[in-house]
Parts: structure tokens; C-alpha cells; sequence
């Protein structure tokens, strides 16, 4: 039996997140389990939800070093209510990683990967070891590093999500907003290599220009005085009525159906009291603002808002469409799917103060690699 060091998230009760690593044990594998030593695993914003929570960084302590490191931070009461299924549980935390396979099961499948360089999902990533079941490993190319093969799930898969939604609901082009994040990256060069017209919202200059650089047609900035205007335009040309939106909160949500609105009527022949007759769609599948979705229904009649969350979409399509799209993503993990990490860090450098505060801004290009493995 072998042991390992895991990163667990607990909030109690008392409203306290308390961030720690525990020793825990590596069980043999079943028939058809391997044992992954993980050697890297993104944090995403979904990562972040789990990790920290509602709690407030700003107000965050840490004690010990090393493997006894633990940080702690205050929950507003207000928020527990929201976490009851949570509370005083040590959850282990990570969506995706990839590492070497140590051991295997009985089984063919199992044997298969034995040695070999993976990619995985199925949360409780932020480990040194994890044993899981073999068809929830994806062998990666070879010449591919565990670093290269970490983000093949997440933000890959949410972005082909999203162009194979808005061709399932009947629509030819889409938007989509903080769009110069490395999830943003990958859906420009997906659709540039399918011929799908995109327009891109982004909240700096300095991220219209990344954009421009990887070859985005369509990028529009949120701070720009004419940002509405510009908008409208580049719905015109690409005629998008799906938006995905990474927000949430504000009024972003509402000026893109209004833009569309106005998009779809400069070609319209017929005025009609209830707006046009064209579905306008915008998903809400993050929250960089947590405020408040504000609207002014200045859209027609013929629109939806809703959420829109990658594992019930994969659950929908089945597992034969799964499968294309994630031999897609392996097929072009060092182009269209490449991530970008500012930081490689071990467990217990995640759980340092200096570090927190940078991974938690969820900012364009602060992208944060742990390496269990390290240290």
C-alpha cells in the first residue's frame, strides 16, 4: 500500500475554509483501474469554485510549511445555506490533470496504458497519486508531456461544446465573452479551422490585440465607448444569434441579445410589434461577476437565457459523440488545443498566500499548473 499527499477544501459549519493537504492511502487497483503518479493538473475557474469557494481570500491566513501547510479564510454566513451538502467535509479538489501510469488492473484495457503518459478526469486531481477506472484515461500521443496533456478535458471540450451546441439548436455563428482566456484561444482556432464565423468579446485593448495576433476576425472590447455599435456590426457580418457567456453577472447578457435584435432587423422587410422572428440564445456557463443578470428586454419576444455546464451536455450527446470530440482533442493537443501556464506550482506552493492571490484573480494569462509530483 502506498501513500500520497492530496489537497482537500473544508468549510465549516462555523464558516471557515480551511485548505490543507492530507496523507492519504493509494489502494491496489481493481480489474479495470489503473494507478496514475499525476504530474500536472490545470486550475480552472471550475477548479476555483470547489477550492475556495465563497470564501474571502483577502482575509486569508496561513500556518505550517511544506506538507503540514494549511490556510484559512473566512465564509459570510449569508453563503452557507448555499453549501449545506458541503459543510465540514475534507473534499479533495481538481477537475482534470494527467501524469504516468504505475500500476494496472487485470484487465485488457487496464494493461493497455501500464507505462504510459495519460490524460484523466474525474475530480480529486490536486494528488499525488489517483486510481480510476481505465476508460476515464485518455493515452496521449507520443512525444506528449503530462504538462501538455493536462487541460485536454476542461477547457478543450467546453469549447467543441460550444460549436457543436449552436449546430444542434439551428444556428451558423456564435459569441463569446472573456474571450481572450486560454479556453477563448482554443475555440478561435477551432473555428477558424471549420469555417465558423465568431465574434469575440473582450474587456481590455491588450486582449483585442492577442486576439488579433492567433487571427481572430471578429473581436469586439466591452470598454470601448463604441462597444455596442462595434457589436452589432460584427453580428451583422457573421450573423451569430448563440452568445456563451462567461460573465454572468451585469448587463453584458442583455446587450448581446439587443445587439442581435438590431443585427437581425437592418435585413428585416417587415416590422412586426413583437420583434423579429429570429431565436436569439445566450448561456450563462460562468460567473467572472457574481452580481446580479440585468436586462432590459429590448429583444423581441423570440429569445432564451439559460446555463450551460459541460457534463450534462457530454451526457446528452452519448458516448459515440464524446468520443469523436476527444479524439479530436488528442489528435490536436500541441495546435488548436495547446494551454499556456504562467506557473508551475507544487501542492503546498498552491496553498501559499502570493500564489492564491494570483490564481484567484482568474485572470486572461495567469494560467497556474500544479505538479504533485514536485517538491
Amino acid at each position: 500500500m502506498t501513500t500520497g499527499l492530496e489537497l482537500r477544501s473544508l468549510i465549516t459549519k462555523s464558516g471557515t475554509l480551511e485548505l490543507s493537504l492530507a496523507k492519504v492511502e493509494v489502494p491496489e487497483p481493481g480489474p479495470d483501474q489503473v494507478v496514475v503518479k499525476v504530474q500536472a493538473s490545470p486550475i480552472n475557474p471550475s477548479d476555483l469554485g470547489l477550492l475556495v469557494g465563497p470564501a474571502d481570500m483577502s482575509k486569508a491566513t496561513v500556518s505550517g510549511t511544506g506538507a503540514d501547510i494549511k490556510v484559512t479564510a473566512p465564509v459570510a454566513q449569508g453563503a452557507l445555506r448555499f453549501l449545506a451538502a458541503r459543510l465540514d467535509q475534507s473534499m479533495p479538489v481538481g477537475n482534470e490533470g494527467a501524469g504516468t501510469v504505475v500500476k494496472a488492473g487485470s484487465s485488457e484495457a487496464a494493461q493497455k496504458l501500464m507505462g504510459k503518459t495519460v490524460s484523466m478526469v474525474g475530480g480529486a486531481m490536486y494528488t499525488q497519486y489517483r486510481v480510476l477506472k481505465a476508460t476515464d484515461c485518455q493515452p496521449l500521443p507520443a512525444g506528449t508531456t503530462a504538462a501538455e496533456g493536462a487541460s485536454w478535458f476542461v477547457n478543450p471540450l467546453t469549447a467543441l461544446g460550444m460549436t457543436e451546441t449552436m449546430k444542434r439548436e439551428g444556428h451558423k455563428a456564435l459569441v463569446h465573452t472573456a474571450a481572450a482566456s486560454n479556453l477563448g484561444q482554443m475555440l478561435n482556432k477551432i473555428c477558424l479551422k471549420d469555417g465558423i464565423g465568431l465574434v469575440n468579446i473582450v474587456r481590455s485593448a491588450e486582449q483585442a490585440k492577442l486576439l488579433k495576433g492567433i487571427g481572430a476576425r471578429h473581436v469586439v472590447d466591452s470598454t470601448a465607448p463604441s462597444f455596442l455599435e462595434d457589436l452589432t456590426q460584427a453580428l451583422v457580418e457573421t450573423g451569430a444569434t448563440i452568445a456563451f457567456d462567461a460573465i454572468g453577472g451585469g448587463k453584458l447578457a442583455g446587450q448581446i441579445l439587443t445587439a442581435m435584435e438590431i443585427a437581425i432587423n437592418k435585413t428585416a422587410t417587415t416590422y412586426s410589434r413583437y420583434g423579429s422572428s429570429v431565436h436569439k440564445q445566450v448561456y450563462i456557463y460562468g460567473s467572472l461577476d457574481t452580481g446580479p443578470t440585468e436586462f432590459n428586454r429590448s429583444f423581441g419576444l423570440i429569445w432564451g437565457i439559460g446555463g450551460w455546464l459541460l457534463t450534462p451536455f457530454l451526457q446528452k450527446i452519448g458516448r459515440a459523440d464524446q468520443q469523436r470530440l476527444r479524439e479530436r482533442v488528442a489528435a490536436e493537443l500541441k495546435t488548436t488545443f495547446a494551454s499556456h501556464y504562467t506557473k508551475t506550482v507544487s501542492l503546498s506552493e498552491a496553498l501559499q498566500l502570493d500564489n492564491i492571490a494570483v490564481y484567484n484573480k482568474r485572470a486572461t494569462g495567469e494560467k497556474f499548473l500544479i505538479d504533485p509530483s514536485k517538491g
